[in-house]
């Protein structure tokens, strides 16, 4: 019988010792309260992403009420200056709101996150499985691996776009055959010491076939690690997205991006410097979210470090 079966679901014993944990709990509701928000823009952002208001460009936030001067006899006025109601974080150089942009710009560097990880994660598991299990196969699917983690990533990610070209879809590809390695390794190291395992030999004795044990029996004894290396890598995979479209190699204008907010803000970093502030903020909160909960994670799943 398997150390999972003795002690009952170790992915919602984790999950529940995690939330045992201030600072952990408090990074999980940030994020689930971003993920609705970004997930129900269409519905509560204030304007559409595309939508300009050319009399307003560059205004300013909220702040503008407090900090601006609002005396028109005043030789310091500035209309420009003036807070503009209804856009509570300012607009940008064309009048679109930087609220609205922000939530659609959330849906995309999330989506492209989870994506991305997903397929890096699916192709990265199997070649672990495959590399730990099979000695024949270790050593071919390793050098591959070897030879990804060769580039940094990137500039492997900026190769591939290059060759593909440049849109969403071939930004995301290009993150995940970046993540590849990462999962392909953690998972071939787990392996080799799952498949020593008494009860692994004991299920190849009977004449259970290799995908039943593979897929069954030592997927399921990886989870742990497969799941703290995904959540730390939905991070890499955020900073990544924002990283390419801040390059011009990710995500296409005018669909709004977190990083391609960046690179549109830059211009006006002394006029409008929110513009560069409150996209990465937003990037910066994301990263450490995911960052806390994969340490986390990561003490509570790691057997050295279990009560």
């Amino acid at each position: 019988m398997d150390e999972s079966n003795k002690h009952g679901n170790p992915v919602r014993a984790a999950f529940q010792k995690l939330l045992q944990n201030k600072l952990a709990t408090v990074c999980f509701v940030v994020l689930i309260l971003e993920i609705l928000l970004v997930a129900l823009a269409p519905f509560i952002a204030p304007y559409g992403y595309e939508e300009q208001d050319p009399a307003h460009a560059l205004a300013p936030g909220f702040w503008a009420q407090w900090t601006a001067v609002t005396d028109p006899e005043d030789p310091e006025y500035n209309a420009r200056d003036q807070y503009v109601p209804g856009h509570i974080l300012g607009t940008d150089q064309y009048g679109r709101d930087t609220l609205s942009r922000l939530l659609y710009g959330g849906r995309i560097s999330l989506m492209v996150g989870f994506v991305s990880t997903a397929m890096g994660l699916v192709a990265g598991v199997i070649c672990g499985l495959l590399a730990g299990y099979y000695k024949r196969l270790d050593n071919p699917i390793m050098r591959v691996m070897d030879l990804l983690f060769t580039f940094p990533g990137i500039l492997l990610a900026m190769l591939i776009i290059a060759m593909l070209g440049v849109n969403t879809f071939n930004a995301m590809l290009a993150i995940s055959i970046w993540s590849i390695p990462s999962f392909a390794r953690m998972v071939r190291g787990k392996v080799l010491q799952v498949k020593e395992e008494d009860y692994i030999m004991a299920t190849r004795s009977l004449g259970a076939q290799d995908s039943r044990i593979i897929f069954v029996h030592i997927l399921k004894n990886c989870l742990p690690v497969i799941i703290v290396i995904a959540t730390m890598r939905m991070a890499t995979s955020i900073i990544s997205i924002s990283t390419l479209s801040y390059l011009g190699m990710g995500v296409t204008p005018p669909m709004p991006e977190w990083g391609g907010m960046i690179a549109i803000g830059k211009q006006y970093l002394w006029d409008r410097p929110s513009l560069i502030f409150i996209p990465g903020i937003a990037v910066m909160i994301t990263v450490i979210c995911f960052n806390i909960l994969g340490d986390k994670l990561r003490d509570i799943l790691d057997p050295s470090l279990r009560d």
